[in-house]
């Protein structure tokens, strides 16, 4: 008499590592595996014992340069996943390359799910249809919210290097400017010397999107790494 069993994984990022079936006196029988968990085995006169063992998963990452022990290894996958980014090219990522004005608008506007800008005059002069295809729509959708004014009135500067205090108060407005009371734990952060920054900042340590360069200091002019710029943007998204 045949007989066919199903196994699957005892949780999430565990897999059948050894599976036996044996007969009342201990020996084994012959299993043939149909796939997708599926066993069959022909059943004995007596009862059959049947121990299956799981190890975990080996984790790996989609980028050859992000290491799964890496502090934004989960970010980095979940941005991959969810098509907010790519990577570099060769299967890098880049994560310790600076994150440019193009870029974080793009990862911004895939995040919202790449909508159409209802803008149709493009009021930058550095910023080109044609030539810069692959962040255009996300730029004119990221003025029209007014998530990223530009440098200017008639210029977006896509490839210039985001800070870190920039790369907040896009996701604050991006957030739609949340209300509420934060305290400031950073001292190379005052209400006055970074007006149009301090509430994005506070905000973004008060939702605990970035605990800062150190417990006291923020550093808002340093540079945003790419890495740093998915890590906020993941924080933000799945409320960590």
């Amino acid at each position: 008499v045949g007989s066919e069993m199903c196994i699957r994984d005892s949780d999430s990022g565990y897999q059948l590592d050894d599976l036996t079936v044996t007969d009342k006196n201990g020996k084994e029988l012959k299993l043939t595996d149909k796939g997708n968990g599926k066993y069959t085995f022909t059943m004995p006169a007596s009862k059959v014992e049947i121990n299956a063992t799981f190890v975990k998963e080996i984790e790996t990452s989609p980028f050859s340069d992000v290491s799964t022990s890496a502090y934004y290894y989960e970010a980095v996958k979940w941005a991959q996943e969810k098509g907010i980014t790519g990577g570099i090219g060769n299967g890098l990522f880049g994560p310790n390359q600076p994150c440019t004005r193009a870029q974080i608008v793009t990862f911004l506007w895939r995040a919202a799910g790449s909508p159409e800008p209802t803008v149709t005059r493009n009021p930058f002069t550095d910023v080109n249809s044609v030539r810069d295809a692959s962040y255009y729509k996300a730029i004119l959708w990221a003025s029209q919210k007014g998530i990223a004014a530009g440098t200017s009135t008639t210029t977006f500067s896509p490839d210039q290097v985001c800070t870190r205090a920039q790369i907040v108060t896009f996701l604050y407005r991006y957030a739609g400017k949340p209300s509420g009371y934060y305290s400031n734990p950073f001292k190379d952060v005052s209400a006055t010397n970074e007006a149009s920054y301090y509430n994005a900042i506070l905000w973004a340590s008060g939702k605990g999107i970035t605990t800062g360069s150190s417990p006291t200091t923020f550093s808002p002019y340093a540079s945003c790494n790419r890495a740093e710029a998915v890590t906020f943007l993941y924080r933000y998204t799945n409320g960590l």
